[in-house]
């Protein structure tokens, strides 16, 4: 008999939404929303219900394999694992543990997906990557700013007079703040998106402002100088609360408002009506990721979020520079569980930059990649040369559900289960507080085995197994350790499957940041705000805008969260190239033109889709399809790191496009 039973999304995703999951003969049937989770009320995406796919899906791995010969031999778990293990006993006593690269990143929010890092802390610290593909710019430019990083709870958006979408497509990434948005435009908010490209979120907004791709901070100075002349600064926030104001004013002062105006492709009167916008309080931003993937990515958050800052929007309801909310996965005790004390010796690459750096570092060169939740063949960036530095290895590993374009590449793939697989918490930093009990529902196929089991036993073999003798619910309580104190226990969680985190619901109401200096800080330990551009486009490189004059992005796809699902879908995908609509007459473009798109990394190929209405001279295509499909399209894309170190530069990118003729 069918049982349907609650759950929760793993994806690594804004939503984190409550599931009602139908099981019936260890088969997962179907998977819907939970109508009682506080946020998410039962509606869920597409991406989500696919989890029923990867469950089911006969191409899941399902027995350890080894490379021999280039050919994939299916092999048992012991020899699997006692294999791996000579390999980094003898490479840690040869060459020190740091010869090994643990590349990690975040294909779910399962909390113990994290116990990777014990491992690796309590082997002895390797060399691990830092920052982030996604998101990491951001982070660091708001704790310059605010010391911390979080946003307004879901709901306090209904107190905004005025929404500014910034750079953020919801209704794709985000449905349930995009619900939010669409009823309060229904309550009276004007809704505002400022985007490169009119998405989905742009069609329900009052007004839609074009801009050209990587000039958003830019643009935040033009709208702070408009602030300034009109008298709309927030005087008594900026003499009181904080810092560095006059550093800012002399900044805007070194730019006009016509050459703002020329830079960004947005008509003056446009960014004076935007100044009068921030200046009806409250008024609340809610930023989007691609905003930081260049190379001014941290100054251009820090700009936005001294607009913010400037207009009054900061510490009041309805107001808010919402970019991350990490004050969540900071309420859990994730040194508990990952014990960095552990490390005696340890060394990082920059995420975006692994592959050079395994190219080119020595004392000791990387002998063994160990890669986990992620797919770095498709996902980091400049990926004709990460494809060269993983082969360069003599041991590539891979823990995996599918083959993806890097397990093709390993030496060991290690076959891991799904979330409905196994019990684990979920939750997400970027927009609610709330966190998910996902209870175990079936058994893995095969001899699929979860993270935790497989580290355990590495951990057994190579000495300290002590470290991982715990049971699964000893495990989830050591990562609620802080939070016990406030009564907030295992049990309940697993009964009433989501509960409320004690967090703060309206960010610096007491006008108290987590700075140096106690205030918000204009100017940072870190340094000033800049008048940065993008290292990729006409006004910071001419020569490069000659040979490559279009802007490329590489937003995520509609139905995929990131390379996780294209081997699912059907029909099945082929990369598409979405064209500004004057590409599009300027080249004789029409759709379903085949065009090769290149620049100095390399060239994708794809058919043409042309955008309606965009900005002119970009190019869209979405990231992650896999090289069988077609791709990467970070074939493309820059490894460079963004001016704060922590971020990625994924958009910013030029791009030449030429139609493919058929030679028949």
């Amino acid at each position: 008999m069918a049982e349907i039973h609650r759950s929760a999304c793993p994806l690594n995703c804004w939503d984190n939404c409550g599931f009602l999951v139908t099981v019936e003969n260890e088969k997962i049937l179907k998977i819907e929303g939970d109508p009682s989770h506080p946020i998410t009320k039962g509606n869920i995406c597409g991406r989500g219900r696919m989890l029923e796919w990867r469950t089911n899906s006969p191409e899941r791995l399902v027995y350890p394999l080894k490379k021999v010969n280039g050919v994939f031999k299916q092999i048992s778990w012991n020899q699997a694992l006692d294999e791996i293990a000579v390999k980094l006993r003898e490479i840690k006593e040869e060459c020190g543990s740091t010869a090994i690269l643990h590349s990690h990143d975040y294909a779910n929010n399962g909390i113990l997906k994290n116990v990777d890092q014990r491992f690796f802390n309590c082997y002895g610290g390797v060399t691990e990557v830092v920052g982030s593909l996604c998101w990491g710019s951001g982070i660091e430019a708001q704790k310059w700013d605010f010391g911390n990083a979080i946003s307004h709870e879901p709901d306090d958006i209904f107190n905004s007079r005025n929404i500014i979408v910034w750079g953020r497509n919801a209704a794709r990434t985000n449905m349930h703040f995009y619900q939010k948005l669409v009823e309060a435009k229904k309550r009276g908010a004007k809704v505002y998106v400022i985007d490169p490209i009119f998405n989905a979120t742009a069609k329900m907004a009052d007004e839609y402002i074009s801009i050209l791709p990587g000039m958003d901070g830019i643009l935040a100075v033009g709208i702070m100088k408009e602030i300034v002349r009109l008298g709309l600064k927030d005087r008594n926030f900026i003499q009181h609360f904080t810092i560095g104001y006059e550093d800012l004013v002399q900044l805007i002062s070194t730019i006009s408002l016509e050459e703002i105006s020329e830079i960004t492709e947005v008509p003056i009167d446009v960014i004076s009506r935007l100044a009068k916008v921030y200046g009806e309080r409250p008024t609340s931003t809610f930023m989007g990721l691609g905003l930081q993937r260049y190379e001014n990515g941290g100054n251009t958050i820090r700009l936005i979020d001294a607009l913010v800052a400037v207009s009054g929007n900061i510490g009041i309801p309805g107001g808010g520079a919402n970019y991350a909310n990490i004050q969540v996965g900071q309420s859990f005790s994730l040194e508990e569980l990952t014990l960095p004390n552990r490390r005696e010796n340890y060394r990082q690459f920059p995420i975006m930059k692994q592959a050079e750096e395994v190219l080119k570092t020595t004392n000791p060169g990387i002998q063994m990649i160990i890669v986990t939740c992620g797919n770095p063949l498709t996902q980091v960036p400049d990926s004709n040369v990460v494809k060269e530095a993983f082969s360069s290895v003599s041991t590539l590993v891979v823990v995996e559900q599918f083959m993806t374009d890097t397990a093709k590449m390993a030496d060991y793939v290690l076959p891991t289960v799904t979330s409905f697989e196994e019990e684990d918490l979920y939750y997400s930093s970027m927009y609610h507080h709330y966190v998910n009990y996902g209870p175990k529902l079936v058994d893995p196929p095969g001899e699929a085995k979860s993270d935790l089991w497989i580290w355990t036993q590495l951990a057994n073999r190579l000495g300290f197994g002590e470290d991982f003798h715990y049971t699964r619910d000893q495990w989830l309580k050591m990562c609620l350790k802080t939070l016990e104190e406030k009564g907030f226990i295992l049990e309940k969680l697993k009964e009433q499957y989501t509960l409320d985190l004690p967090i703060k619901k309206v960010p610096w109401d007491n006008q108290k940041f987590q700075t140096p200096s106690g205030k918000y800080e204009f100017t940072s330990n870190q340094g000033k705000l800049k008048l940065s551009l993008p290292a990729e486009s006409k006004w910071s490189n001419k020569e490069l805008f000659k040979k490559y004059p279009y802007s490329l992005l590489t937003i995520h796809p509609l139905r995929s969260n990131h390379s996780q699902n294209y081997h699912l879908l059907q029909p099945e995908p082929f990369v598409k190239v979405e064209v500004a609509q004057n590409i599009a007459e300027r080249l004789n473009l029409n759709e379903g033109d085949e065009v090769r798109v290149w620049n100095d990394r390399g060239d994708i190929t794809g058919i043409v889709y042309i955008m309606k209405k965009s900005h002119s001279n970009t190019i869209n295509i979405d990231e992650g399809i896999w090289r069988k499909f077609g791709g990467s399209v970070n074939s493309l894309t820059s490894s460079k790191q963004s001016d704060n170190g922590l971020g990625s530069t994924l958009y910013d990118c030029l791009v030449n496009i030429k139609k493919q003729m058929n030679c028949r």
